[in-house]
C-alpha cells in the first residue's frame, strides 16, 4: 500500500520504518533534514512537501506536535490532495474537539478518516509495539486497524470521531497521578529506613502495585530497565507529559469533570518541566 507519513520525530520515524518493514510504499515528509535523513535510510522515499507526500496516496499517516498544525496540514496539505478513496489516520495527541472538527471536515471531503493517538513512547514506537487508541467510524477503523497493526500491538476501537483523543489523555492523566504516587512512597520509605529494593519487592506484590512501580521504576536500580537508570533520558519527556495534562484539564472543564488530583499533577508537573522538561516523567522523584 502507497502510505504517505507526515511527522517523523521521535515517534513518527520509528513508527514509518515498521510501515516499511511491513512492506509499504513509505512517502515520508517532514521539516526537519536529519529527519528526512533518518526515515530514507529506513526504506522510505521522501517528498519535499506533505502535498507531494500524498499524491497518489492510498493511505495517509500523520503524527504532529499539535492540533492547530493537524488542522493547518489536513485543511491544505491532504483533503483535496490525497485521492478521494485514501484513509487518513492521525496519530498526533490532541485536544478532543479539534480531533472531532478535522475528521468531520475530511468526512465531508468523501474521506474515511480517524484519530490514533498512542500509548508506548519511542522504545514502543520503534519495536512496533504501540497501543492505538481510535476513534472513528466502524468503516474507517476497519480500514485503518491493518495498517496500525503495522506498527502496534494492541489496536482498540474507542468509539466515535475524538473518542481514541479521550481515551489517550484520561489514560496519561491517570498515569500521570500514578507516577507522582509512586515516586512519593520510594521517598518516603527511603526517609523511614526502607531499602528501596525492598518496599519494590513488597508493594510490586500488594496493594499499591502499578504500572509506574513494575514496568517503569522511578528509582534507579530497582525493577525492570528504565528511563531512570539512564539518568532519566529518552522514554516521555515531561514536557509532553505537561502537554498531555493541559489537554486533559481542558476536556475536564468542558465536560464538567472533577479532577482535583489531575490539576494538581499538571502544577507539580508544571514547575518540574520549567527545568527539567527533556527528561523523562519518571524524574519528577527527583523534585522530593
Amino acid at each position: 500500500m502507497k502510505i504517505a507519513f507526515i511527522g517523523l520525530g521521535n515517534m513518527g520515524g520509528g513508527m514509518a520504518a515498521n510501515l516499511v518493514k511491513a512492506g509499504h510504499d513509505v512517502r515520508a515528509f517532514d521539516l526537519s533534514q536529519d529527519a528526512l535523513a533518518a526515515a530514507e535510510d529506513a526504506g522510505c522515499a521522501t517528498f519535499g512537501s506533505a502535498r507531494a507526500a500524498c499524491e497518489d496516496a492510498e493511505a495517509v499517516v500523520s503524527m504532529l506536535p499539535n492540533g492547530n498544525i493537524v488542522r493547518d496540514v489536513y485543511r491544505t496539505d491532504v483533503i483535496g490532495q490525497a485521492p478521494a478513496g485514501a484513509v487518513l489516520l492521525d496519530c498526533s495527541t490532541i485536544d478532543v474537539a479539534t480531533a472531532r472538527e478535522v475528521i468531520a471536515t475530511a468526512e465531508e471531503a468523501g474521506y474515511d478518516m480517524v484519530d490514533a493517538p498512542v500509548s508506548g513512547g519511542i522504545a514502543a514506537a520503534n519495536g512496533g509495539t504501540l497501543t492505538f487508541m481510535v476513534g472513528g467510524s466502524e468503516t474507517a477503523f476497519g480500514r485503518a486497524k491493518p495498517i496500525l497493526e503495522a506498527m502496534g500491538k494492541a489496536v482498540i476501537h474507542a468509539g466515535d470521531a475524538g473518542n481514541g483523543q479521550a481515551a489517550k489523555i484520561c489514560n496519561n492523566m491517570l498515569l500521570a497521578v500514578q507516577m507522582i504516587g509512586t515516586c512519593e512512597a520510594f521517598s518516603m520509605a527511603e526517609k523511614l529506613g526502607l531499602d528501596p529494593q525492598t518496599f519494590y519487592d513488597i508493594s510490586s506484590v500488594s496493594s499499591g502495585q502499578c504500572w509506574s512501580m513494575t514496568s517503569y521504576c522511578p528509582v534507579p536500580g530497582v525493577g525492570p530497565q528504565s528511563p531512570s537508570d539512564n539518568g532519566y533520558q529518552g522514554g516521555f519527556a515531561s514536557a509532553l507529559m505537561l502537554k498531555d495534562l493541559k489537554l486533559a484539564m481542558e476536556a475536564a472543564d468542558s465536560a464538567g469533570a472533577k479532577t482535583a488530583l489531575g490539576k494538581h499533577a499538571q502544577e507539580i508537573y508544571e514547575a518540574f518541566a520549567e527545568e527539567h522538561g527533556a527528561l523523562d516523567f519518571s524524574g519528577i522523584i527527583k523534585t522530593l
